[in-house]
């Protein structure tokens, strides 16, 4: 099997535009280019990619494994390039870097692999803790930066904060339930179902914020800290949950299958981003951190 980096751009594309006209918008190519360049991939790999409708296509199970493998691909390409031009082995020292458990999960590997693959001389400590305490510890100046829920800041006077990623919520529901019929689902809806609670990384207060707007009370069948017991739990009709989009995957680890709907009306978002001691003087290495973060933004 001989892969080649234009197919996997391709794919990675398609995926990330939904469509290929969409991925041809993008990399201002032709359709039957992408169209092509896909079935090829297929054929080399043996496997079904996308599942193919008039609005467009979605990743398969097996889509999604080779999307988190292509863009480690991508990435490391691109980081390679970036070796050559920056002579960054000469750059060393400690990164002291903070993280809450949420973000740790689905965004902290590629960062760390990609900082730490252009400057392996760097000494990145990881402190992972709660919101409230990362920002103390920014604070005190015992971290240099973290990757951290900017949308749930509290001490906007001590602390300086760039957004990454705005995720906004919607409602995860298993295969064949009744409200996937609809586009958008209302809170009341919502409201008749079991419902399946996140309690890590202040995710309570956000969706209670989302019920007290609605002056409604959920029906809580269960909270777990775990967002793959929540996936497996919706996926095999346990109850639905109110998730933020960062953390959507359609199939569980058993490989039970889930899909997500928008909320009628709420427009709230859970902030990814990376912040700082506001006016203290920003290390080298946490600014070669802040500067991959930021490159890291504009490629979602």
């Amino acid at each position: 099997m001989h892969l080649t980096f234009r197919q996997i751009s391709y794919f990675v594309a398609t995926a990330e535009a939904g469509s290929v006209s969409g991925a041809a918008t993008r990399l201002n190519i032709s359709q039957s280019a992408i169209t092509e360049s896909v079935r090829a991939l297929e054929a080399q790999t043996g496997a079904v990619l996308f599942d193919r409708s008039s609005k467009g296509v979605t990743l398969t199970y097996q889509g999604h494994q080779f999307l988190r493998h292509s863009r480690l691909i991508l990435a490391a390409v691109a980081d390679a390039g970036r070796v050559l031009k920056t002579g960054s082995e000469a750059v060393s020292g400690v990164l002291n870097l903070g993280v809450t458990s949420l973000v740790s999960g689905y965004f902290l590997a590629d960062l760390l692999a990609r900082f730490r693959r252009i400057f392996p001389n760097v000494q990145v400590k990881v402190v992972e803790e709660d919101r409230a305490f990362i920002e103390h510890l920014l604070v005190n100046g015992e971290l240099n930066v973290a990757l951290m829920l900017v949308s749930n800041l509290e001490d906007h006077d001590a602390l300086e904060f760039e957004t990454l990623v705005r995720s906004r919520n919607r409602v995860w529901l298993p295969a064949g339930h009744n409200l996937l019929a609809q586009e958008q689902v209302t809170l009341a809806a919502i409201n008749e179902e079991p419902l399946i609670g996140l309690s890590i990384d202040e995710m309570p207060q956000s969706t209670a914020a989302l019920w007290q707007s609605a002056r409604l009370r959920p029906n809580f069948a269960l909270t777990t800290s775990s967002v793959e017991a929540v996936r497996s739990l919706v996926a095999t009709g346990a109850g639905v949950a109110i998730m933020p989009d960062m953390t959507f995957r359609a199939w569980s680890l058993e490989g039970d299958r889930l899909e997500a709907r928008s909320i009628q009306g709420v427009e709230v978002t859970v902030d990814v981003g990376v912040a700082w001691r506001r006016g203290s003087v920003i290390s080298d290495q946490a600014q070669i951190f802040l500067h991959l973060a930021r490159e890291y933004r504009s490629e979602r």
